[in-house]
């Protein structure tokens, strides 16, 4: 494909075409910076895992770019380039879960196998969003001229924007501070029950450190989404990176848990920070993101919707 190109644009082709290959290459490069940051998760690493992560957009680009070119030529091996590039962005999704696993057994909180398979969805559709960009910046580029290839090109920075977070527990349920409650051993979030500690000087800890947080869901969705314990893992992984955890390894008695209430799907969570900031703590875990993989949404079954029978 690559020669097929080369080849015509030395045989004199008009230079919109290149000009509209390097504008989808810019374009599909821009989403991918847009849509690459090193948050308080810390990955991707910087530099290195941000200069794969480039590197990967940058390949992507260029297949978006010239697939719409080698498609006027009649060069229909385009489409078995962007099948190649396919699967180069599963064994990437493979890649990241394997990474992500290895380092999850060294945290003192863990992400959990949903979170890390949730992130590494995230960088495999991206790099589809980057062929996305840059194959509707050259289509629109040589099929109606560059000033369209610049307005489509940002239109589509718009589309990616809009498409590259999901939601977060504050569209599904409130927080509010709740008071950790010691009765003998037995530890209380509110009213909802955590565990039992036996040791005095562990209850000390509690008593003077503990913070607690009960989430209520506003429907039957948001209810079953915060029973998925790959969430729940997700939103102590997150507290525990940005406020930090008073404990070190072997310390099972001071680990953050999350706990249903049975009776009403309240999810009451338990945390020993070492930053004492109960509002930042209720602000962070609003901004946990709801995780493709534990969403669940009894609601669309159709016994919900008034439906005596299904027929098959």
């Amino acid at each position: 494909m690559w020669d097929h190109l080369w080849a015509h644009l030395k045989a004199g082709e008009p230079h919109h075409v290149l000009y509209g290959i390097m504008l989808g290459v810019a374009f599909g490069l821009g989403s991918r910076l847009m849509m690459l940051r090193t948050d308080y998760r810390q990955y991707p690493t910087y530099p290195h895992g941000r200069i794969i992560h480039i590197s990967l957009g940058v390949i992507a680009a260029a297949l978006g770019a010239v697939a719409i070119p080698a498609l006027y030529k009649k060069d229909f091996t385009a489409i078995t380039f962007l099948t190649l590039a396919a699967q180069q962005f599963r064994d990437v999704r493979n890649m990241e879960r394997q990474t992500l696993s290895k380092i999850d057994s060294m945290e003192l909180v863990s992400r959990g196998s949903t979170y890390i398979e949730g992130i590494a969805m995230v960088f495999e559709g991206r790099n589809y969003l980057v062929i996305l960009t840059s194959l509707l910046t050259s289509l629109a580029s040589l099929a109606l001229g560059l000033p369209f290839g610049l307005i489509m090109g940002v239109l589509a920075l718009v589309l990616v924007n809009s498409l590259k977070s999901g939601k977060s527990i504050s569209h599904i349920a409130k927080a509010e501070i709740a008071e950790v409650v010691q009765d003998g051993p037995d530890i209380y979030v509110g009213d909802i029950y955590i565990m039992n500690i036996g040791l005095s000087s562990n209850q000390q800890i509690i008593a003077e450190r503990g913070l607690g947080i009960i989430l209520s869901p506003f429907n039957p969705n948001g209810k079953a989404t915060l029973s998925n314990l790959g969430q729940r893992q997700a939103i102590l992984f997150d507290l525990s990176t940005i406020l930090g955890v008073y404990r070190d390894d072997g310390e099972p008695a001071l680990v953050p848990m999350a706990k249903l209430d049975m009776k009403d799907g309240r999810l009451a969570i338990f945390l020993i920070p070492q930053e004492q900031d109960a509002a930042k703590a209720r602000a962070v875990v609003l901004k946990v993101p709801i995780l493709e993989s534990a969403v669940r949404m009894p609601t669309e079954a159709s016994v919900n919707k008034g439906e005596g029978k299904q027929h098959g």
